[in-house]
């Protein structure tokens, strides 16, 4: 069996700053939100985006996914913990940011940034949709070497069954390497050939829904699960229980645009 490498969270030392792995993946994230941005910008005109509209989108998308990341952890998983420990809800760099609040979070950004450019929302989000896997890629990997979201027990015979030693001897599933492999690689060509052509208002948005949807609700059986604020850890886990309104949401979109020229 493999064992988890216990990285060291800090990637480098400036003087009394500590650099850390977590964060430096969320750089990471938002670069390539840049440069594919810009690309996608002067390769597709008909988003009526322009490279200098990709920076202004990321600085309101940093604060979108940061902002709804945090909360989204705090009140959709760990509510308990963060009670208890109100000033761990600003320590950001120890983990724990929520893909679905990050969502929300994003949503809010580029609606408020829309309107204040003259794009309705579903123009902004079809263009950054295809954008979005590869922050998720980042952020998988962020957690891998922070040691967390551990997966659940595995066979021993599986190859890459792995110890997490900070958690138990037990062989688990690598979960953070498959949704980075799922949600992060897998969804990001898919979008990338989806929307290489132009589509409907909304079909980009709603194919993204259903691809993470889908994608998520799958690695939730190889991750150990959050009981979250339901406390439904072993039949659906709060993971799943927030994907299904997107693949229900991303079905309604394709469906009512598809006549739409």
């Amino acid at each position: 069996m493999l064992i988890h490498p216990q990285f060291d969270p800090i990637a480098i030392h400036l003087g009394p700053l500590a650099v850390r792995w977590y964060g430096l993946m969320y750089l990471a994230g938002f670069v390539a939100f840049l440069v594919m941005g810009k690309r996608r910008a002067l390769s597709q005109p008909w988003h009526g985006l322009t490279p200098l509209d990709v920076d202004d989108l990321l600085t309101y998308g940093v604060f979108g996914v940061v902002l709804g990341g945090r909360l989204g952890q705090v009140l959709f998983y760990e509510p308990g913990h963060y009670v208890a420990h109100p000033l761990e809800i600003l320590a950001i760099w120890k983990g724990g940011m929520s893909f679905h609040g990050g969502m929300l979070g994003v949503f809010a950004a580029m609606w408020l940034w829309g309107r204040r450019h003259g794009k309705t929302f579903f123009e902004v989000t079809d263009f950054i949709a295809p954008l979005v896997p590869l922050g998720l890629l980042a952020g998988r990997i962020g957690n891998f070497i922070n040691g967390e979201l551990w997966g659940r027990v595995a066979d021993p015979a599986l190859p890459w069954a792995m110890v997490f030693p900070q958690v138990d001897a037990l062989p688990r599933h690598p979960s953070p390497l498959y949704q980075a492999a799922g949600e992060g690689l897998l969804l990001f060509v898919l979008l990338w050939w989806y929307s290489a052509r132009q589509r409907p208002r909304a079909a980009v948005s709603g194919m993204f829904l259903i691809g993470y949807g889908v994608l998520r609700f799958g690695a939730e059986y190889f991750r150990e699960p959050d009981a979250g604020i339901f406390g439904w850890s072993y039949t659906v886990s709060m993971g799943q229980w927030l994907s299904l309104p997107m693949v229900i949401v991303g079905i309604f979109l394709l469906l009512a645009r598809r006549k739409t020229k």
